[in-house]
């Protein structure tokens, strides 16, 4: 599950970073870096937090154990995808993915604590 998690995660994370200058303007938008309403800058950053947390889901770096270093990843992860979730729900939009994506979390952070 871990694997899975870490992939979904580094994909949506290296897709914000690089798809979102490239996004279509709305008709009447004013100004390119707030298509959803987020600085530029705040979506790089989500983005570079969800590809390093994957990469740590499956990675075990230097003198931190491996278990540790995977459960503070989710756990990021999990915290993330619930403020998403909230955002977009505050959005009128659908939190669906988001809410499955905190699932997923929950249950690799579980699968570490039992």
């Amino acid at each position: 599950m871990e694997i899975l998690l870490a992939g979904v995660f580094l994909l949506i994370g290296t897709w914000q970073i690089v798809s979102y200058g490239r996004r279509p303007k709305s008709l009447g938008a004013r100004h390119r870096s707030l298509p959803l309403g987020l600085p530029s800058g705040f979506v790089v950053a989500a983005g570079l937090i969800e590809i390093v947390a994957a990469l740590a889901l499956v990675i075990s770096f230097g003198p931190i154990a491996s278990e540790r270093l995977a459960l503070v990843a989710a756990t990021g992860l999990a915290v993330l995808t619930l403020t998403v979730a909230v955002y977009r729900t505050r959005r009128e939009q659908s939190a669906v993915p988001s809410t499955v994506l905190f699932l997923m979390a929950l249950f690799v952070i579980l699968g570490h604590t039992l």
